[in-house]
């Protein structure tokens, strides 16, 4: 009688899979059962496990989806056909970890920073954009520096190069420099007064941060949230906060439909003056708003910026519309 041993067990649980590829666990469940992929192992406990496989897949959907395809059109691919989409795909300057971009950027400045940040070298890192901050200003330091370097770790974290821990050490060095910027270099706030944060599911707060610099540079009052703002506790702190503008960020991952139901709920919920400004990756947010999006009585459900050059643009439209000062 021979003795077999059971297939050793995947190393990776949906919690690691989630922090990897910033796919949600409910959109990875969803997958499972309406695609048929992933179909994870189960351990002891009927907790799902994931094989490197499965992970490495996974990273090329969540890159194809960041560059506008459906999920319904590449989740069921294999690897190899994810590999051709993958190809001709070229990434966008919102990255995995950014919400709020531009267009394709060159990178060549930026890759000294890629060798600090494998060297685990936060300080060099460091240094590095605030010398680019000293020399262009905060405004070209996010175009030129911080949103192509998004880029960049984005790409070498797909192909390997670059460790999840590496990109977290990148994420929290930009976040940090960032934050200090924007205290040295904050003018008077004024009006409007935003609140900045992204839904449920949307855990990404880079892009959001990006954001709220160049608010911050036009001289806007900013009350930064975090990420994954229940809907109800979301319209409490507007009112707490006066606030007269919500700016959300959306990745290309987020369902659309979900995405445009909770804008249609949000904006249904919010006192008329509110303004809500929508950017991000997800393609829902440019797609012409049909008639149902619309609140009665209420104007626009949402504003969509689809870049960190368009902030400015809307700051000096709320402000000529509600008879601020330019």
């Amino acid at each position: 009688m021979t003795n077999t041993s059971p297939p050793p067990l995947a190393p990776h649980t949906i919690a690691d899979v989630e922090r990897d590829t910033g796919l949600g666990k409910d959109t990875l469940r969803v997958w499972e059962r309406r695609y048929g992929f992933p179909q994870p192992q189960r351990d002891s406990l009927g907790e799902r496990r994931y094989t490197d496989d499965d992970l490495t897949r996974l990273r090329h959907i969540r890159r194809l989806i960041d560059a506008g395809h459906r999920p319904g059109q590449i989740v069921p691919l294999s690897l190899e056909r994810l590999l051709a989409l993958s190809a001709g795909t070229t990434p966008s300057a919102a990255g995995r970890m950014q919400s709020v971009g531009d267009g394709p950027a060159d990178t060549s400045e930026v890759h000294p920073w890629l060798d600090l940040l494998r060297r685990q070298d936060a300080a060099g890192l460091r240094q590095a954009l605030v010398r680019m901050i000293n020399e262009k200003g905060l405004a070209r330091s996010l175009i030129e520096g911080v949103a192509p370097m998004n880029v960049l770790v984005g790409q070498s974290w797909l192909e390997g190069r670059l460790a999840v821990h590496e990109e977290h050490l990148y994420t929290e060095v930009v976040q940090g420099t960032l934050r200090h910027a924007m205290v040295a270099l904050q003018p008077p706030a004024r009006p409007p007064r935003v609140l900045l944060t992204t839904l449920p599911g949307e855990q990404h707060a880079l892009g959001l941060l990006m954001a709220e610099c160049f608010m911050v540079l036009e001289g806007c009052h900013t009350i930064p949230l975090g990420v994954q703002t229940p809907i109800p506790d979301l319209v409490k702190a507007v009112a707490a906060a006066q606030a007269d503008v919500v700016a959300l960020s959306f990745t290309a991952a987020q369902n659309p439909r979900e995405v445009r139901a909770a804008l249609d709920q949000l904006r249904e919920l919010l006192p008329p003056g509110v303004e809500v400004w929508a950017g991000g990756a997800c393609p829902a947010l440019y797609k012409p708003v049909r008639s149902r999006t619309m609140a009665p009585g209420r104007g626009r459900a949402f504003w969509p910026l689809g870049r960190l050059q368009d902030i400015p643009l809307a700051v000096s439209r709320w402000r000529a519309e509600a008879g601020q000062p330019a």
